[in-house]
């Protein structure tokens, strides 16, 4: 039993250096395209946050400005969307870990550029592989591209509107995980449809969950 303690706290301990080195190389990741952005608007990048050991990850695509200005995924008005599809889900906040492909904010809100994603996603990906989460949840067609792609399942994702909800199956480093489209909390605040597509699709998650 010891033994087992002593393997979690130094597990715990690698976890909280291989992300400390994640934040410290965005933070002065100088040749990004947003680095000039974010030091004239002073913002701060969004790196995640949430359970270091967390089984659901869940992945947007980049902050806004409430997020950049406070440093923090999802804390606006979408964020509240989503920690009211959290509860639907059973879970809290603090259980899950809640993070975005581009960790800095693009001008005016825009959708993240190719370039921006390219430059960004290897720091995702090393945070994927550091909490190890058995469920990835993509929140936006741009998150979902990318990691359905990152998982040899390029060609399962047609659209947002065809695949959300779907639980596919991938192979990450440290084994097997399920991914799960879903729409941009965001996307509720236009599309009342969409807010009730979340809202099913979190209930097939906890569903999915209790059962498996």
């Amino acid at each position: 039993m010891k033994k087992q303690l002593t393997k979690k706290a130094n597990n715990a301990s690698e976890k909280i250096e291989k992300l400390k080195a994640i934040k410290e190389e965005i933070i002065n990741l100088k040749n990004s395209p947003l680095y000039d952005f974010r030091q004239k608007e002073g913002n701060l990048p969004v790196i995640g946050e949430g359970s270091h050991s967390a089984s659901v990850m869940f992945i947007g695509e980049a902050p806004g400005a409430n997020e950049a200005k406070q440093g923090r995924p999802f804390c606006g008005t979408a964020g509240k969307i989503l920690d009211e599809l959290l509860i639907t889900a059973g879970f809290k906040r603090e259980e899950v870990y809640v993070t975005n492909i581009v960790k800095d904010r693009p001008p005016g809100n825009r959708d993240p550029e190719l370039a921006e994603i390219e430059l960004y996603a290897p720091f995702l990906m090393r945070q994927i592989n550091t909490i190890k989460p058995d469920f990835i949840i993509t929140l936006g067609r741009f998150s979902g591209e990318y990691i359905m792609a990152q998982f040899n399942l390029k060609q399962a994702f047609t659209t947002i509107g065809k695949v959300h909800g779907t639980v596919f199956e991938g192979m990450a480093e440290y084994g097997k995980v399920k991914i799960i489209p879903m729409y941009h909390p965001a996307s509720a605040l236009y599309d009342r449809t969409n807010k009730e597509k979340l809202v099913k699709d979190f209930k097939k998650l906890k569903a999915y969950l209790q059962h498996k």
